[in-house]
């Protein structure tokens, strides 16, 4: 009796130290799992840029790396590669609807869906204020740029401003704030519908070259003048050639900063908030930082000789009312629902601006 029952006290201690054993062991596994998942690998995201390495807009690119990583304990690194180092703007958009790309800050690339073209409509950003109220995350043009995005599986974070768009051209222009003069010369233009209809509307005769032959063409006569770049792209690429600026800003050079879907979907709801914030306060510095950089390259242009032919918003009025008249015709590519609503709400800003 006496062994049964040491017997079964035997028993009874070691089934306990079996399970203080198991407890221990799964509290030990516990421990290294949560090591494990601390010291978990970052999540590194590529941020493709078109822009050389000294431009602001990838100055901006390596100021959201270093502010994503500060504020993500470098759970989030973004590792910047600038001036097309991952392709151009039309493969690296590819590369981040399938996901292998997963930022980019790079031109808005309308073969994929041309009413991105909207961007580039001329006649609704005369003013750096009016830019701003127009690429407000929170406003009409911004959300319908997100859309047209989204469908192709790539969330716009930001709209990045390089600079206000003017015309240059190797001989003096007729008549330039007067939309029914004809300008007296041929202006090389982007082919794409939302210039020239607008710019033929306001007293241009337009030709479309390539613009890696724009230069030469303006040097030989192929073309008076181009269109389709910011100021500081005019004084870098055509300072050498262009005898006259004018400061039209009848569009925007703007940038999208853009993350593909399928990685925005696999950050957590913390990192999304932490990187959306230093987009946008970058993009909202943009502004800023595009109205000094005009206004720098402006004076660049004076010094070299260039004569720049400035005007306020309310001399320009007759040139941004005939490129408006234009916005019609761009129904049939763009969709009329989109361009009444584009017409719509570029007034109603418009009119906030004027009050």
């Amino acid at each position: 009796m006496i062994s049964k029952e040491l017997g079964v006290i035997g028993m009874t201690v070691s089934k306990r130290f079996i399970f203080f054993s198991l407890v221990s062991l799964f509290c030990a596994f516990s421990v290294i799992a949560t090591v494990k998942s601390s010291e978990a690998a970052p999540v590194v995201l590529k941020f493709a840029g078109q822009n050389p390495p000294e431009h602001f807009a990838t100055v901006s690119m390596n100021e959201i790396a270093k502010e994503v990583a500060q504020k993500t304990n470098n759970r989030v690194q973004i590792k910047v590669f600038p001036a097309n180092q991952l392709g151009d703007y039309s493969l690296v958009y590819e590369e981040l609807i399938r996901g292998t790309v997963e930022m980019a800050c790079i031109s808005f690339p309308s073969q994929f869906d041309n009413r991105m073209d909207l961007i580039y409509v001329q006649g609704y950003t005369s003013s750096y204020e009016q830019v701003a109220k127009v690429y407000d995350p929170n406003g009409w043009f911004f959300k319908k740029m997100d859309e047209f995005n989204s469908r192709l599986g790539v969330k716009l974070l930001g709209m990045y401003l390089e600079g206000m768009v003017g015309i240059g051209t190797v001989k003096p222009m007729r008549a330039p704030l007067d939309p029914k003069v004809d300008k007296g010369l041929l202006l090389r233009i982007p082919n794409m519908d939302v210039f020239k209809t607008a710019l033929e509307g306001a007293g241009f005769r337009t030709i479309s070259i390539p613009f890696a032959d724009v230069y030469q063409s303006m040097q030989t006569g192929v073309c008076d003048g181009d269109t389709g770049y910011s100021i500081v792209a005019a004084y870098t690429t055509f300072g050498d050639v262009i005898k006259h600026w004018y400061n039209f800003n009848k569009n925007t050079e703007c940038l999208g900063i853009m993350i593909s879907d399928k990685v925005w979907k696999k950050l957590s709801a913390e990192d999304r908030k932490v990187l959306q914030e230093a987009v946008s306060r970058q993009a909202a510095l943009s502004i800023t930082n595009a109205r000094a950089n005009d206004q720098k390259y402006l004076d660049l242009m004076k010094k070299k000789g260039i004569q720049v032919h400035m005007y306020t918003p309310k001399e320009l009025k007759p040139m941004m009312d005939a490129f408006a008249a234009t916005w019609g015709q761009l129904d049939q590519s763009k969709g009329k629902a989109l361009m009444d609503e584009f017409k719509k709400e570029m007034k109603k800003i418009s009119d906030e601006i004027t009050k």
